[in-house]
């Protein structure tokens, strides 16, 4: 059984299968594809949710005239107004406040902390009240806020714009967790946190704002609470999700040359966690590895081995293994490569699970 809040998320509306007019009339066919960056979609997300529903406001340290740091909000004020989409003082705890009372009041906040660290002075507000409040009310007052926190390092970023806080917030009962890893994921699950009744936070994999994908937005994924297999395999298992998918999808090239197949999971989801994903890989492969950049004690990597070690116990043949940041505060940027999972460090988790 997943874990989830006691409400499942709603969806958006999908966008329509054919472009065929209902008059029977021709149609121009659907533009191609085109390249989009992951912070593009993110873009068009929000800008999709916020023509769809009135009640869908964007505010934050300046998301309206600069467009946020790296303009996932370009262009929203000027389009909808800055009573949609409004700057605010530099106030993380004001800021998730707000956006509950709104949220009580019926509208569907969308707030950005500028930096994952940044949102620190707002923890209290998101575990006293944000997951709290629809259980506390026995549901007379949803909370559906969405929290944006760009995370994660690799940008030569220093201390306090580099943390992976989700450790934090997936403790947390009363909120979902995810984390896009692809162009498409962003765009969808964005939109999908936006319908979604109950609040969300929302990761944002910084180091992959400017990968790009060709895709035609908008477009359709998983729902919340599923993970996707992005590389099939036989041999073992690779459990990532956010900005160490891409350090997975590598390091299952490298391991071909040394005759390893393996299987890269994109987790998607952290909170509701796809337990029927994640076991139905590891159970026939036998093995798994968990990549993520927080550190690994505590991490919510360990949580994921102890499902895995709980679930899988009789089919693993070899315990499950974890390559995660260090133990230590966010280094200074020249020092950063030595902290974050490589592609040399998951090889030699590799080694060492398939010798067992």
């Amino acid at each position: 059984m997943s874990v989830a809040t006691a409400h499942p998320a709603a969806a958006p509306a999908r966008p329509p299968a054919s472009s065929a007019r209902r008059d029977g009339a021709a149609q121009a066919g659907p533009t191609p594809p085109a390249a989009v960056t992951l912070a593009k979609a993110l873009n068009q997300a929000l800008a999709d949710a916020m023509a769809a529903d009135e009640r869908v406001v964007v505010f934050g340290e300046d998301v309206a005239e600069l467009g946020g740091v790296f303009r996932v909000t370009d262009g929203l004020a000027a389009r909808f107004g800055e009573s949609r989409c409004f700057d605010t003082p530099l106030a993380e705890a004001s800021i998730l406040g707000t956006a509950i009372g709104m949220a009580m009041y019926g509208y569907r906040p969308v707030v950005e902390m500028q930096f994952d660290a940044f949102a620190y002075p707002a923890f209290e507000q998101l575990v006293s009240h944000l997951a709290k409040m629809r259980n506390r009310t026995r549901g007379a007052l949803p909370t559906p806020v969405v929290i944006r926190i760009p995370y994660g390092g690799g940008i030569g970023g220093v201390e306090h714009h580099s943390d992976s806080s989700e450790g934090y917030i997936a403790h947390t009962p009363g909120v979902h967790v995810l984390t896009p890893a692809s162009v498409e994921d962003a765009y969808w699950l964005l939109r999908s946190a936006i319908a979604s009744p109950d609040p969300v936070v929302f990761f944002e994999p910084k180091r992959l704002y400017w990968s790009k994908s060709r895709v035609r937005l908008p477009v359709t994924t998983g729902p919340i609470g599923t993970a996707a297999v992005r590389r099939p395999g036989r041999d073992l298992t690779l459990i990532a999700y956010g900005q160490s998918v891409p350090i997975a999808l590598e390091s299952a090239e490298h391991a071909r040359g040394f005759g390893y197949d393996l299987e890269v999971l994109d987790l998607r989801s952290l909170v509701p966690f796809d337990d029927a994903t994640v076991m139905a890989s590891v159970e026939r492969t036998g093995r798994a590895i968990v990549v993520h950049e927080a550190a690994g004690f505590a991490g919510f990597g360990a949580e994921i081995a102890a499902r895995v070690s709980e679930r899988c116990f009789y089919r693993l043949e070899a315990p499950v293994l974890r390559v995660t940041g260090l133990d230590i505060p966010y280094p200074p940027p020249k020092l950063e490569h030595w902290h974050l999972p490589s592609v040399d460090r998951v090889l030699d988790a590799v080694e060492r699970a398939m010798a067992a």
